[in-house]
């Protein structure tokens, strides 16, 4: 890599990154990354659940912890059982899960409350 195409450290901003092969070195933070998984990061983010499992569109999850629902007098009980989840990652609210839940309707879930089923 030349030096006008080095990326700026992920981790501080720094502009002054060098290469020591195979990755690049920020001398700010002492933060190390390789390059390519930056750029496969940026186009397919990973979502995890509660424990660290990947998450994937159509897969089955378990709510972790109860939930309280605006405008309902109960919420989602833990251990309630979401099927068919579809993933969004470009969620900006932090909700990264569009389901349907048995006796809710449509809603949209935290990955950080579900674990894979």
């Amino acid at each position: 890599m030349s030096d006008e195409a080095l990326q700026p450290c992920p981790e501080c901003q720094s502009e002054y990154t060098y290469e020591m092969p195979p990755l690049l070195v920020c001398p700010e933070c002492a933060h190390e990354w390789q390059p390519q998984e930056e750029e496969v990061a940026e186009q397919h983010p990973v979502i995890k659940d509660a424990v660290g499992n990947e998450l994937f569109d159509g897969d089955s999850v378990t709510v972790v912890k109860t939930l309280k629902v605006k405008g309902s007098p109960q919420g989602i009980k833990a251990g309630t059982k979401v099927r068919n989840i579809r993933l969004l990652p470009e969620a900006s609210d932090g909700h990264d899960i569009d389901c349907k839940i048995d006796g809710f309707g449509a809603m949209k879930l935290k990955s950080s409350v579900v674990r894979k089923a």
